[in-house]
């Protein structure tokens, strides 16, 4: 029993020690900011959108990127469809992009940039920009992925948004979820001078990067391996607050369930994969990637230390404080909002209009432990379709920020 306790009481230092990195992490990034000088535009891109199915949304992406304030001839868009069944390709060509017809088969997003990239590395591009099919842009993207570059970096992620946040209380905490991985993910690692995250889409890789390291993705997140990878070859991803993405998110929680476990699988496999490897680099970036890549076996930790603690407390007769144990679990929950509102005022968002994020984000962040769970031991994922539906004009996108602000 006390083999026990002791084991207990090590997981729970482990968790305490763990919290207090980030919040450490946290506070000493808002004590500096790092600003990215601006330049004229000089880089040319090639706008990637790879695209499955996504015939609602993919003239609206479309549009945004037409809108750019950069000029024409620095940018091309290419749409590449893969294993689809709808008018995806017909629209896109209709919009007068260009199409990359996939010529081999893929299975995820991974496989299909991996061709892309093969696809036109003899073409006179700098760098590569990637969105998801569903993402709306703002106007100034491509501008503030020129500075990231010209200052320096071969690999960025804009700041991501979101399109349809009221639409549910879970859209609405997508929203919130991803305003806090702007915050204090990325902003903090980039006032820190440290690395960043690659967060799915809104991700600028220079040409040279590409050449240099390949592009060799196997797991179901490719964002987060490729992150993984920057950090073994101490690559500092950028993070541009000012490249802003907006993007769709799921409305239901059955579909966020199954998004999240493919999400977590993925990171479960880069783990397995880079975890040895970052553990030995003996680098400060690759010990914060490895800390991360470690979250869902240290939440996982945490909530079986809660449990046994409860159930060495049953077996052993001793007195249970239910009070306490009532009390703890409404502090997490009050904890949890107040970082919400903290979040939502860093980012210039109108509380009330969020108030059902804000009041069911800890429930949000609870249905994630099943699907940690069932992720430690699901070695593989098969990728399912999201349905996009809400195709917003960037105007509109930008006129309704404007109101969500006041």
């Amino acid at each position: 029993m006390e083999i026990i306790k002791g084991i207990l009481k090590a997981i729970d230092i482990l968790f305490i020690i763990y919290m207090l990195y980030y919040v450490v992490i946290c506070i000493l990034a808002y004590t500096r900011t790092k600003n990215i000088t601006k330049h004229y535009p000089r880089t040319k891109f090639a706008v990637l959108i790879p695209a499955r199915n996504e015939e609602n949304v993919i003239a609206c992406l479309i549009d945004s990127l037409e809108k750019q304030n950069y000029p024409k001839e620095l940018y091309d868009i290419f749409v590449i469809p893969n294993n689809c069944i709808d008018s995806t390709e017909e629209i896109a060509r209709a919009k007068d992009t260009n199409i990359i017809n996939i010529s081999i088969p893929v299975r995820s997003k991974g496989d299909v940039l991996k061709y892309t990239f093969k696809y036109l590395q003899d073409e006179n591009y700098d760098a590569y920009v990637i969105f998801d099919a569903d993402n709306i842009v703002h106007p100034d993207f491509l501008n503030r992925m020129n500075d990231s570059i010209l200052n320096g970096y071969r690999v960025a992620q804009g700041f991501r948004d979101t399109k349809n946040a009221q639409d549910s209380w879970i859209s609405n905490c997508y929203a919130i979820h991803y305003w806090m991985q702007n915050l204090f993910l990325n902003k903090v690692r980039m006032n820190l001078n440290l690395s960043s995250f690659i967060n799915g889409t809104g991700v600028m890789i220079t040409k040279d990067f590409i050449e240099e390291n390949k592009y060799e993705v196997n797991t179901v997140t490719e964002d987060i391996e490729l992150s993984a990878q920057c950090a073994l070859n101490n690559e500092k991803v950028a993070f541009i607050h000012d490249a802003i993405t907006y993007d769709e998110q799921v409305t239901t929680l059955k579909e966020s369930i199954r998004q999240r476990l493919r999400w977590s699988i993925g990171t479960v496999q880069c783990l397995n994969i880079y975890g040895e490897k970052l553990f030995k680099a003996k680098s400060f970036i690759g010990n914060d990637m490895l800390l991360f890549l470690l979250a869902i076996v240290i939440q996982l930790l945490g909530t079986m230390s809660y449990i046994m603690h409860f159930l060495l407390a049953v077996f052993t007769k001793l007195p249970i404080n239910l009070t306490n144990r009532v009390l703890s679990i409404l502090i997490g929950y009050l904890a949890s909002i107040i970082l919400s509102i903290i979040t939502l005022k860093l980012t210039n968002k109108n509380i009330l209009k969020n108030i059902k994020g804000i009041l069911t984000f800890p429930i949000f962040i609870f249905t994630w432990i099943p699907i940690n769970v069932i992720a430690l031991f699901k070695k593989k994922c098969n990728w399912k379709q999201i349905k996009h539906t809400k195709c917003i004009n960037i105007d509109d996108m930008l006129n309704l920020r404007g109101s969500i602000l006041k």
